[in-house]
């Protein structure tokens, strides 16, 4: 008997970028389980990816004030956690500066244990290989 795989669960999010007072790139990471990656969360049935990495970004950030001036073209990683995982990322500037990181009422704390406004460079450090190709092409994209 053949085992059907299950297709891929479906996390969006988005790559929120910012411009600091020198005028360069910012990068928002957020820092869960000693892994850094960009706000996002689960696709909820019937809902449109881009509107569930909205919702994820301000719950897990507060951020509201996303502006996909670079329109809604996303990029995917390749399946993770087991193969069970695709994270769809989308790119967006804000001019939001301070982050909250709120409690999540499910879990009676926040998602996440830390954030940071990181350059280029230090976010190459510090994501997962897999999310490396999504910090490239948001680089390239807002012409960093």
């Amino acid at each position: 008997m053949k085992k059907h795989k299950k297709a891929p669960i479906l996390s969006a999010g988005v790559i929120v970028v910012r411009k600091d007072e020198d005028g360069k790139w910012r990068f928002l990471l957020l820092r869960a389980f000693g892994y850094w990656d960009f706000p996002k969360g689960i696709v909820e049935p019937g809902e449109d990816p881009i509107d569930a990495a909205k919702r994820e970004t301000r719950e897990e950030t507060t951020i509201t004030d996303l502006d996909f001036k670079w329109g809604y073209d996303f990029r995917e990683t390749g399946p993770y956690n087991r193969g069970r995982k695709i994270a769809r990322y989308y790119l967006a500037e804000t001019k939001t500066k301070d982050v909250s990181l709120p409690v999540n009422p499910e879990i009676g704390k926040p998602e996440h244990d830390g954030f940071k406004w990181a350059t280029y460079e230090e976010a190459l450090k510090l994501v997962a290989p897999r999310v490396r190709q999504a910090l490239e092409w948001a680089k390239k994209t807002i012409g960093a």
